[in-house]
Formats: C-alpha cells, sequence, structure tokens
C-alpha cells in the first residue's frame, strides 16, 4: 500500500475516531489504538512492536485534539484548575513511567492488556455503571497521586484519560459538566508527556516501519489529526439528534468484539 493511500486510511480512522468521541463523550484514544493495531498488523508489521506503535501514536494525536477541546471547555468555565494544576504534576510523572512500562511489555502481553482494559470500557458502557458522589476533592498531595495514577494507565493503554479522570472527579462530587472540562485539559499533559517518552523508548527499536520517530508513526499521525477535530464537532451534533443509549449500547458491543479479539 502506498504511501498516500495509507494516509487516506489514517484520515478516514481519524474521521471515525473524531465522529465517536463527539458522539459519545469518550476519549479518540479507545478507538485508535485497537484499529491502528489491526491497520499495522495489515502493513506487516512486527507484533512485537506493533502495539507499542499503535500507543504512541494515539498519544500523539490527542496532543492536538485536545488542544481545542480545552480552548471549548475553557471559554464554558468548565475546566478548574486549581484542581488541574496539582493533578497535572502527577499525570506527568505518571505517563513518562508508563510510556516506559509499556516499552518493557512484550507485543503480545500489551495487546491482551489493552483488549481487557476495552473489555471493562464496554461493560461499563453497556450497564451504564458510573461511581455514586462519595467524597470530596483530595487536597493538593491527593489529586497529585491520583494524577499519577491516571497518567500511568493512560500512557500503557494510549488514551487521553478521560475515561480514568471523569469516574475519579464525580466520585469527587464535582459537576459531570466539570468533570469532562478538567478531564480534558488533562488530556494533553498525558498525551504530551506520553508522546514524547515513546519517541524515546522506541528509538533504534527493531521492526519500525518507514517514516516512525520512535513509537510514533507519522503517517498515521498526520491523517488521523487532519479529521479527527473536524468530525468530533460532527459527531457532537448527531449526539443531540440520535438515539445516545442505543448507539453508545452498539459501541459496547463494538468495543467487547475487539476486546475479545485482543484476546484471541
Amino acid at each position: 500500500m502506498g504511501l498516500v493511500m495509507l494516509f487516506v486510511v489514517y484520515m478516514a480512522l481519524g474521521a471515525l475516531a473524531g465522529t465517536l468521541a463527539g458522539l459519545f463523550g469518550i476519549g479518540g484514544g479507545l478507538v485508535i489504538v485497537p484499529v491502528l493495531i489491526f491497520s499495522f498488523s495489515m502493513q506487516g508489521v512486527s507484533g512485537d512492536v506493533a502495539a507499542h506503535l499503535a500507543v504512541g501514536t494515539s498519544l500523539a494525536t490527542i496532543v492536538f485534539t485536545s488542544i481545542s477541546s480545552i480552548r471549548s471547555h475553557h471559554r464554558h468555565g468548565a475546566v478548574l484548575w486549581p484542581i488541574f494544576r496539582p493533578m497535572m504534576l502527577g499525570i506527568v510523572a505518571g505517563a513518562i513511567f508508563g510510556a516506559y512500562t509499556a516499552a518493557l511489555l512484550p507485543g503480545a502481553v500489551l495487546q491482551v492488556i489493552i483488549g481487557i482494559f476495552v473489555i471493562v470500557v464496554a461493560g461499563i458502557m453497556l450497564f451504564n455503571i458510573k461511581p455514586a458522589p462519595g467524597r470530596s476533592v483530595p487536597r493538593s498531595p491527593g489529586l497529585v497521586a491520583a494524577g499519577s495514577g491516571i497518567g500511568w494507565a493512560s500512557a500503557i493503554f494510549g488514551i487521553g484519560g478521560g475515561t480514568l479522570t471523569v469516574p475519579f472527579l464525580s466520585w469527587c462530587n464535582v459537576r459531570m459538566q466539570q468533570a469532562v472540562g478538567t478531564s480534558a485539559a488533562c488530556g494533553l499533559p498525558i498525551a504530551a508527556a506520553g508522546a514524547v517518552a515513546n519517541i524515546f523508548t522506541g528509538r533504534g527499536e527493531i521492526g519500525l516501519p518507514e517514516y516512525s520517530v520512535g513509537f510514533i508513526y507519522l503517517p498515521a499521525l498526520g491523517g488521523i489529526v487532519l479529521t479527527s477535530v473536524i468530525f468530533a464537532r460532527i459527531g457532537a451534533g448527531l449526539a443531540h439528534r440520535l438515539d445516545a443509549v442505543l448507539l453508545k449500547r452498539i459501541f459496547a458491543l463494538f468495543l467487547l468484539v475487539v476486546g475479545i479479539r485482543f484476546l484471541i
């Protein structure tokens, strides 16, 4: 497959990820990572590096797409910066550690871990599981610790952290709109730290395709970024016109199939 055709394929993936992110309020990484793994396998990329390359590339795309999301939430006053600042300290350290943790895992093991995570998220979406508000927002040391865990896990899975940050903030009695907005802000340091770390951990790795910078594949990065921001707005518009509950269940079933595929 030529480079131009590959770029078109990744533009289509960006459109799909952006639409689903806007439609369901999930991070695009949840879609991008599994599809990239399948795509890299079809390109003949070694299974030893395909999952790592998908995770690193996904994090790099989130750097660009999160900026637009942060600006939008900030205009609506939905980003709680006093919560974000201490969480960011932990997030950066956790994301760097997470990227190095992922680099130590064999490709097959990383795929299984991602598969289990996708299945868990699918179950949460299918049964609409939400944590009940049970405590107040912790002080700065607690937020740093929470950020460390969220950053670490997000860098392993190649996501912006919304799947983890929103439930945590909701549990801490933060209003949903502000939880989502603050989570969007947290996505930028997660992605930036994780992407930079993946550049270093992937340097000189055997089996990486041409046009890779560490564990970041540039044609996929460019194609996804080009379309995902535009289609996220389209997805958000569709969310107000379609049966969101039915669509969410269909998407959860899709994730379930993808997760099981990774495990077998």
